[in-house]
């Protein structure tokens, strides 16, 4: 019995229009355009959470380095303070407190204290390089935090984008190739009918 050989077929998965008679310029673009949809949609997913990582970094850093910590007396007693009605500080109580600056000035502002802290005791407070009285910055880990949770969420926020981009196109690309075929189907179909008999 004769042995029959099998002809080596290669695929080609990302080119197949490549060497396909039946290839049309749309197919040739719909595959670029997959191509950079994919290649955008990861890497600009992933480069534009870093970017924005990058940029949430830099604004604590700046703010790190725009404020200093120094040792404040209170001038009186929190319990004569106005109490702190928002944020994380509730129960915390407003005072005037005084700090010596580098140059040795003194300077007063008001920050917030234990109610329980007196006159004269002693607080941690921030201030800039105005000597203004001003929040604490974020700690290291705080902006680290951050930080990863911006990229985290920029990052398939704008993947989605783009390749909700790219599926419009391609959409539109679709609708195009069938009105093309209908068109082409008007002008082959009445050739066809007669070759076939008026069947087709």
């Amino acid at each position: 019995m004769a042995r029959t050989s099998r002809a080596h077929v290669t695929t080609r998965p990302l080119w197949r229009w490549r060497d396909n008679p039946l290839r049309r310029h749309s197919d040739v673009v719909e595959a670029w355009i997959v191509l950079a949809v994919w290649t955008v949609t990861l890497l600009g997913g992933l480069l534009a959470g870093w970017a924005a990582g990058q940029a949430v970094d830099r604004t604590f850093a700046e703010r790190r380095a725009a404020a200093h910590a120094v040792s404040a007396e209170l001038t009186e007693n929190a319990a004569e303070g106005s109490p702190v009605v928002a944020g994380y500080d509730v129960g915390k109580v407003w005072v005037t407190v005084r700090w010596t600056a580098a140059d040795g000035s003194t300077h007063t502002g008001l920050a917030k204290a234990d109610p329980t802290a007196t006159t004269g005791s002693r607080l941690q407070v921030w201030v800039n390089h105005g000597e203004r009285l001003v929040g604490p910055p974020p700690s290291q880990a705080e902006a680290t935090f951050e930080t990863v949770m911006t990229a985290a969420l920029v990052a398939p926020l704008v993947s989605t984008g783009v390749w909700g981009a790219g599926w419009v196109i391609r959409r539109q690309l679709m609708r195009h190739r069938l009105d093309e075929w209908d068109a082409e189907w008007r002008q082959i179909g009445p050739q066809w009918r007669n070759f076939s008999g008026g069947k087709g």
